[in-house]
């Protein structure tokens, strides 16, 4: 009896272990992939961070898509700044991921903006063939993506220094 009990209460340590797993993975995913409200209304901003795997992308996508359904968004804004493609595999993720993304976005009717390629990896990217490279609209910085959107909404920023 002393045995049964024994391996009930390790059956419910082990379930409680993996849903406290399960919950820091959805932590980490929101971390690694924040979806941030915009200054500038109905846009915004989704910074990648760290390696891209496939199932990493695949949450994102879904995660992007649905917030976007949900909120109606009409541009969002993806920042690469701070992502890392260490692996040339990673590569052929990434263009999945955003490829998908971006048509999935577009087909949706919102518009795409691109930021944050660093020399090295924009010149890996435009080297890697991936056919949507010449379909995005990119700029250097999320602060001339926005400058950018306000000109084409006919605003100005005021009191900000260059």
């Amino acid at each position: 009896m002393n045995d049964q009990l024994t391996r009930e209460e390790m059956q419910q340590t082990i379930d409680h272990l993996r849903k406290q797993v399960e919950e820091l993975e959805n932590l980490i995913g929101q971390i690694m992939v924040p979806i941030i409200p915009s200054i500038m209304p109905d846009t915004i901003l989704v910074p990648f961070a760290g390696e891209l795997t496939p199932e990493f992308s695949q949450d994102v996508v879904s995660k992007v898509l649905n917030h976007v359904a949900a909120t109606g968004t009409q541009i969002a804004i993806l920042d690469f700044t701070a992502l890392s493609i260490e692996k040339s595999e990673s590569l052929s993720v990434f263009g999945r991921a955003i490829e998908e993304l971006s048509a999935s976005l577009s087909l949706m009717g919102i518009e795409v903006i691109t930021v944050g390629f660093t020399p090295h990896f924009a010149r890996e990217v435009a080297l890697s063939g991936l056919p949507f490279v010449n379909k995005l609209k990119s700029f250097t910085t999320f602060r001339s993506a926005l400058q950018h959107l306000m000109k084409e909404r006919g605003m100005e920023l005021t009191g900000a220094t260059k």
